[in-house]
């Protein structure tokens, strides 16, 4: 009787690279979800006896997921298949009974390796079976969002090596606006507080674009304490600070991605836009630069501080059909 196996993430395009490794003389009947809550209900329909779990995902969260099936004593063993690679993240789902984790993206050896490490899987006990049938359009804007999904993980490992902290990850949010709705997607970001934002051009192989760190006033206090200053009275230290964070979390971010589209990119001095203020009063200068473009939208946020910071990347029109290109090999 085939093993019923259940892929549980977010991303199609991360279910198909998924379903795709597993070794095809594996005997398994392949089951999807698009999130945790589907993917508890599959595993009590008794379609997961082994689940390959995402943690980024809406509606419930793989941690969830992990603490629903640990709390009902479901019967599924879980392999965690995530682009946070916090080593946090890693105790934590141990905890919660995953048996092991696998960082994104998906390498089939490894993969492969651990199904047999655990006697999950043997290789030739049954004939070869066809690759699965997937049917569903993988889109610019999902491979886009799985790849930001990988490349905010290592920003968000890097950030909280350096801090000593946990980074709570969303999904990335990934859309194409125009001015206007830009301007919206930032005053919503940032709708009752006063913020201060920092900005830095980057530029690779036909690819323009702009990143954009929102800090929201509240955080400062938090700030000063986990880096150990005394405070963050004066404006020449908060200005530091905020640089400092915003090449830390930029660059993590565009070398995540640049490894994935192949292409580098060089990035300028990092230009505080203001401080203090409005988003509205903040950005009302730049509008007029922004037109039609990319953006990947990402909250970062500290576990046990009232820190949270927002980035945001903006690519121009013209760099849409490069990253189009660049990410073909996904898309087919």
């Amino acid at each position: 009787m085939s093993t019923p196996v259940l892929i549980c993430d977010d991303s199609a395009l991360a279910r198909k690279q998924i379903a795709l490794s597993l070794p095809k003389d594996w005997d398994i009947s392949i089951h999807f979800a698009n999130n945790g809550l589907e993917g508890v209900e599959s595993i009590r329909q008794h379609k997961g006896d082994v689940v390959f779990l995402d943690l980024n995902m809406p509606v419930m969260s793989g941690y969830e997921v992990l603490e629903t099936i640990k709390r009902e004593d479901l019967p599924a063993i879980v392999i965690v298949i995530s682009g946070d690679v916090q080593s946090e993240a890693y105790k934590r789902v141990r905890e919660l009974g995953a048996i092991d984790f696998i960082e994104k993206p998906i390498n089939n050896e490894k993969l492969t390796s651990l199904l047999e490490q655990y006697g999950i899987y043997k290789p030739g006990g049954y004939n070869s079976r066809s690759a699965p049938e997937i049917t569903e359009r993988i889109e610019l804007r999902d491979a886009l969002q799985e790849v930001s999904n990988i490349a905010m993980g290592h920003a968000g490992d890097l950030l909280g090596r350096l801090l000593d902290v946990f980074i709570l990850l969303p999904v990335p949010n990934v859309n194409t606006l125009e001015g206007s709705e830009l301007h919206m997607t930032l005053s919503h970001i940032a709708q009752y507080e006063k913020v201060s934002a920092v900005s830095q051009g980057f530029i690779g192989s036909g690819i323009n674009g702009e990143a954009i760190i929102i800090f929201h006033d509240a955080s400062f206090s938090d700030m000063a304490k986990l880096l150990q200053y005394e405070d963050l009275e004066s404006n020449h230290l908060e200005i530091e600070v905020m640089n400092d964070i915003a090449n830390i979390l930029i660059g993590a971010f565009l070398n995540g991605l640049a490894e994935q589209l192949s292409i580098p990119f060089s990035q300028g001095q990092p230009n505080v836009l203001g401080q203090h203020a409005k988003i509205e009063d903040i950005i009302k200068n730049q509008q007029e630069c922004w037109q039609k473009m990319l953006t990947i939208e990402v909250n970062y946020r500290i576990q046990d501080h009232d820190i949270k910071c927002d980035l945001l990347l903006l690519f121009t029109e013209d760099s849409i059909p490069v990253i189009q290109t660049q990410l073909g090999y996904l898309l087919d």
